[in-house]
């Protein structure tokens, strides 16, 4: 009887063991990546295509990883936000709660968590790339990783998607009249879909993934996105007219969730850090140096293009100034101070 009672408790023991250690190594990559001397394979999930900035910039990031951790750490990418059918703000939860390790999304969508996200992407709040360079790598910068924090995932690096320009089927937009009544495609950024309404347009959220069938049936008028993911996504091909006016900057998040990032060793954080900037870096360059040759592209598709002057921006910037009013109150004057500086 003695032996049967201590081996029921050895059963019993062993089993509790193996509970604990499941219940450790639950989620993608959490543990396996504790030791320097282990294998870890990351998710990576993008928004967009691989053809896209973004996806250059993994790519390059995964290779530069796999290298220099001598083939330790290798990263998969999933583009066109596959591993959340289409849905950018799951897509974003995937990161936090761990099924996905890492993710680049917007700032735009990292709204869903928290208005202050919409700081960096007020209407005109930054009017160009040298204001943006120095609130992003400046005390803005960190203010909004602090925020990226403080939701569960650990920001690398910014990149971005660059300002954002407005396409349509029906007329050029020269003036704010222009947008009465057009049923324009937004993210889920409810500033966003304030500045539109200010316009007299009519803002529908929907995922990105969505746009081009509903552009193509007439479900919507026009949507917004930066001149490459317009031509990426062919959006030309349903769109006839573009109007350049640089309403809105959109950073890109390089981001891991937070307990698999805590859970590495001090050397593995670093070279996903340092490689991360490396990749983010590359990826602004590369943006930067493609909106000219993919403006004249866009040209030669047939679109109709408006770069609007100082002057035609600035009967805009007054119509939509009550959302950068209501948004002072929703996000803190310091920290929209800190992107203005």
């Amino acid at each position: 009887m003695k032996r049967l009672v201590s081996f029921g408790l050895s059963v019993l023991m062993a089993a509790a063991l193996a509970a604990c250690g499941s219940q450790q190594s639950n989620g993608s990559s959490q543990v396996q990546g504790a030791g320097a001397s282990q294998e870890l394979k990351l998710k990576v999930s993008i928004t967009v295509s691989e053809k896209d900035t973004w996806g250059v910039a993994v790519k390059k990031w995964m290779e530069d990883v796999e290298q220099k951790s001598n083939g330790r750490i290798k990263m998969k990418m999933y583009a066109n936000e596959s591993l959340s059918n289409g849905n950018q703000p799951k897509g974003l939860e995937a990161v936090q709660n761990g099924s996905t390790d890492i993710s680049l999304h917007s700032t735009i969508i990292y709204n869903v968590l928290d208005p202050k996200f919409a700081a960096p992407s007020l209407p005109w709040l930054i009017p160009s790339y040298e204001q943006a360079d120095k609130a992003m790598n400046g005390e803005a910068g960190q203010k909004l990783m602090e925020l990226v924090r403080s939701k569960g995932i650990e920001p690398l690096a910014f990149g971005e998607s660059g300002y954002r320009q407005i396409t349509n089927s029906k007329r050029p937009i020269l003036t704010p009249e222009d947008l009465n009544g057009l049923k324009i495609r937004t993210p889920s950024m409810e500033a966003m879909v304030a500045t539109y309404k200010e316009f007299g347009g009519d803002p529908t959220v929907m995922n990105f993934s969505e746009v081009f069938t509903s552009l193509q049936q007439g479900v919507i008028d026009g949507q917004e996105n930066p001149l490459p993911i317009i031509l990426n996504s062919k959006l030309y091909e349903v769109q006839k007219y573009l109007t350049v006016w640089n309403y809105m900057y959109d950073p890109i998040v390089f981001g891991v969730n937070k307990k698999l990032y805590d859970s590495l060793d001090a050397d593995t954080q670093k070279l996903l850090r340092e490689t991360a900037q490396e990749a983010a870096k590359y990826q602004i360059e590369l943006n930067r140096k493609e909106n000219e040759e993919v403006l004249a592209q866009l040209k030669e598709k047939g679109m109709e293009v408006v770069e609007l002057t100082p002057e035609q921006i600035k009967a805009f910037q007054e119509k939509v100034q009550p959302v950068i009013d209501k948004y002072e109150g929703i996000i803190g004057k310091d920290l929209l101070d800190a992107f203005r500086k």
